[in-house]
């Protein structure tokens, strides 16, 4: 295989770290990860795995009580008790220590799992919930990961099967310390590689017959509308498909079908030259058949019978099928612009090598091949079990359109970060069947854009496009400025992508990694942090009628919080059900927060690093963000060439806003750069401005109904520090109760004398608890009382 087949890895354990018998070998990993062997020939494997690839840990301390019947090895995290034998449950087991989980702390060999789940391979079909996958993550702090049936990477970069009746099992003994386990399962499997800035834009798919001039008409369109794409999916009918039926079906296909496009390189300069990057869908069961414009070099390099017209069956098995593969269906492609493929295989998992799964394979394969220019490699693709995530990006597959598919996805999302999967790409808007449903279609694209990758796609049905103009206007107006927001949070988002890889810590998380003590947290699986600065809560069910408001039931940790849509400030500690319009869904950023955002939306200026920021600071307290920027196309960022610049927010004490010099390589960013400073949930200031302790110039203005301070600055200088201080010393707004209350009131749809009746109760002076009481004394609609309740009481108690 070639040297770029090798997959770097680490494979052999610190020996200090192995305990070894005549049938076993116990490997300490950490403190809280064992690695458990039996052998009947005493013979262990050194190798990496498909899904284990490091064990060179550190040296770990642990203690070892050994007796000619048992084995006992302790660490701060478990004990472990092993009797030397076969695995069984009466002979091994494990209990967690110290920061254990809420339930059962002991682990016996064999025992049912009650993890926290991980993810699956795709939901294709799925209408609703389907099962997940075992994750590493458990409340009772501990769970296990079994990599016996895992085929061996050999030094030569292929596969090979691994020896029969051996058991090679990895246990998880880190109690409720979630990041920290998350952190060593990436260091064993490998880190999340990062994507592309292309990849974090939206993404526009549809299997649908377009022709070459259909679709930049379509791409015009868009324009039209302001809706920027940084990605353009062309699914199947790319090629031919239509084809003689003794080659059989046209589903697998590398050759273009000239007729809809007739100059393919054409076709993909006209996308690149919007900024805008390519994949095309391929389903590569069925090989290379005697249709194909490659097969004849390729048949000839495989020995085929080109005069019977011996097709080049698909065998992943085989490197030089896998060779040929590479350089006739998919390297003449990529010359003529192909950016990276979206491997569509839905044909099971059985091969000619006894384990080897034939997605896995492409999926490993394919991302190794597609960084040979030196490119930063992707693939976009269906999971294939723990490990995946060293291949993005992940397909979910085709769900069915219906709010009870949408109602899994926020919670499929963030739990697959439990398995280390990350970059998840769903189908947005729902692929097939189900039913038109203007709302619906909103919703989903709100949670794509606090998504790991937004992509919409729908299946070929007249009736079933994702184009926002197809919605009422009040949808379609929705879906224009969301997907807009989605381009403005590229400089937020790309930070977090380097975040996933630097820091081993995935985009979208569980309310759980952050408070594993609080029961309220694994009570809102539809709840996730979104990076470092934002809690999302996605609306999944339809509005309320009258009301025109859908609602979500929402915690909030301890703190202060800031609705990023609205402005209006929230007390944390709590439980409520939230109400929000179709304009909006529960968004919130803490105090303290800062959330880097441009207004450069275009595809062009998506893929670069932006010449101008906003920067949403949340007032408090104090924060901080380093916004992280490199060549956005390259493999560079591992070897730390990047630029980073530190944004400073102090609320306590001295209250100053600060843009510190750009560090690291100068060249990656703009030599100066347009601010604009929105400080959201504080009262009004002037405001002076200095670069480098020098006067400079800065506007200011105040919004009153958002509780927002924004200050603009010019031309600010990458290279000095620019500092923001006020006049006025800043403290924490109120929310305007009585203007939202009357907002709220004003578009309802109910009786004239029950607004009247609620906004003079809000107006009346006198207390939360006391209006809420009187409300309820109404006859009013829960829900009513609730919406109301949630405007009076967001900013504290009822005490």
């Amino acid at each position: 295989m070639k040297e770029l087949y090798k997959l770097p890895a680490r494979p052999e354990a610190n020996r200090q770290n192995i305990l070894q018998g005549d049938k076993y070998r116990i490997t300490m990993l950490t403190e809280g990860l064992v690695r458990l062997e039996y052998s009947e020939d005493g013979v262990f494997e050194d190798r990496a795995t498909q899904t284990v690839i490091n064990r060179d840990f550190p040296p770990v301390e642990f203690q070892v009580k050994e007796t000619e019947e048992e084995l006992e090895i302790l660490t701060w995290r478990f004990r472990l008790n092993y009797n030397k034998k076969e695995f069984n449950p009466r002979g091994l087991k494990a209990q967690v220590l110290g920061n254990t989980g809420f339930w059962n702390n002991v682990w016996h060999y064999g025992d049912e799992l009650r993890d926290l789940k991980g993810t699956a391979r795709t939901l294709d079909t799925v209408d609703g919930a389907c099962e997940l996958g075992h994750g590493l993550v458990s409340t009772e702090g501990f769970s296990v990961l079994d990599d016996s049936a895992s085929l061996i990477l050999t030094e030569e970069g292929w596969v090979a099967p691994r020896k029969k009746g051996i058991q090679d099992i990895y246990f998880w003994g880190y109690g409720l310390d979630y990041l920290e386990c998350l952190k060593d399962f990436y260091y064993l499997c490998g880190k999340t590689p990062m994507l592309p800035r292309f990849a974090l834009g939206n993404w526009w798919s549809r299997y649908y017959e377009y022709t070459e001039a259909s679709y930049l008409e379509l791409m015009n369109r868009f324009d039209e509308e302001g809706i920027p794409f940084t990605v353009a999916v062309i699914d199947m009918d790319w090629h031919l498909v239509n084809i003689d039926p003794k080659y059989g079906t046209g589903w697998t296909g590398y050759t273009w079908n000239r007729e809809f496009f007739p100059d393919p390189k054409r076709f993909m300069d006209s996308l690149h030259e919007r900024g805008m990057r390519i994949t095309l869908n391929v389903h590569p069961a069925d090989g290379i058949r005697p249709h194909e414009e490659m097969y004849e070099a390729m048949a000839k390099e495989l020995g085929k019978d080109i005069s019977r017209e011996e097709p080049v069956a698909f065998e992943i098995t085989d490197p030089a099928f896998l060779s040929a593969y590479f350089k006739y269906a998919h390297h003449p492609n990529e010359e003529k612009g192909v950016d990276f493929w979206w491997l569509d295989w839905q044909q099971g998992g059985i091969t000619k090598m006894e384990g080897l799964d034939p997605l896995w394979m492409l999926n490993h394969f394919h991302f190794l091949d597609s960084a040979r220019n030196g490119k930063r490699p992707m693939t976009f693709s269906r999971y294939a079990g723990p490990g995946s995530h060293r291949y993005p990006v992940g397909f979910s597959g085709d769900t069915v359109v219906t709010w009870e598919s949408l109602k899994f996805q926020p919670y499929f999302t963030s739990t697959a970060s439990n398995i280390g999967y990350g970059w998840w790409s769903h189908d947005i808007g729902g692929h097939m069947n189900g039913y038109k449903d203007d709302e619906l279609e909103g919703r989903w694209y709100q949670l794509g854009v606090f998504s790991p990758v937004n992509r919409l796609h729908s299946t070929k049905n007249e009736f079933n496009g994702k184009e926002p103009w197809r919605f009422n206007p009040e949808i379609h107006s929705m879906m224009n400025e969301f997907l807009q927001l989605r381009h403005k949070m590229v400089p937020y988002l790309y930070t977090m992508n380097y975040r996933a890889y630097a820091q081993d810590t995935p985009l979208v998380l569980p309310m759980y990694y952050y408070n594993p003590r609080c029961l309220e947290s694994y009570r809102v699986p539809n709840e996730y942090y979104f990076g470092t600065g934002l809690i999302v809560a996605p609306i999944t069910s339809p509005r309320l009628s009258g009301l025109n408001r859908a609602k979500e039931r929402v915690w909030l940790p301890e703190g202060t919080f800031i609705d990023f849509f609205s402005g209006t400030i929230y007390e944390g500690g709590r439980m409520m059900d939230m109400y929000r319009d179709i304009n909006t869904m529960p968004v919130f950023a803490k105090a303290g927060a800062v959330i880097p955002m441009t207004e450069e939306i275009d595809a062009v200026s998506t893929c670069g690093n932006p010449s101008s920021l906003t920067l949403k600071v949340y007032a408090g307290a104090d924060g901080s963000f380093l916004l992280y920027e490199d060549d956005n196309e390259t493999c560079d960022y591992e070897k730390g060439i990047c630029a980073i610049t530190e944004f400073e927010w102090k609320w306590d004490g001295e209250q100053r806003f600060a843009v510190h010099p750009v560090q690291g390589e100068l060249s990656l960013v703009p030599e100066k750069r347009d601010y604009t400073i929105e400080i959201w949930g504080c009262t009004e200031s002037e405001v002076l401005c200095t670069s480098n302790g020098k006067t400079a110039e800065a506007e200011a203005s105040y919004d009153a109904d958002k509780n927002c301070l924004k200050i603009t600055v010019s031309q600010a200088d990458a290279c000095a520090e620019t500092v923001i201080t006020f006049v006025r010393k800043l403290v924490l707004a109120e929310n305007p109760v009585k203007k939202t209350v009357y907002a709220f009131l004003d578009q309802a749809e109910m009786e004239f004398d029950i607004k009247t009746r609620i906004y003079q109760l809000v107006c009346s002076g006198k207390s939360p608890l006391v209006i809420i009481g009187e409300l309820q004394a109404m006859d009013l609609s829960e829900d009513l009382v609730k919406c109301i309740s949630e405007m009076l009481t967001a900013q504290g108690s009822l005490a």
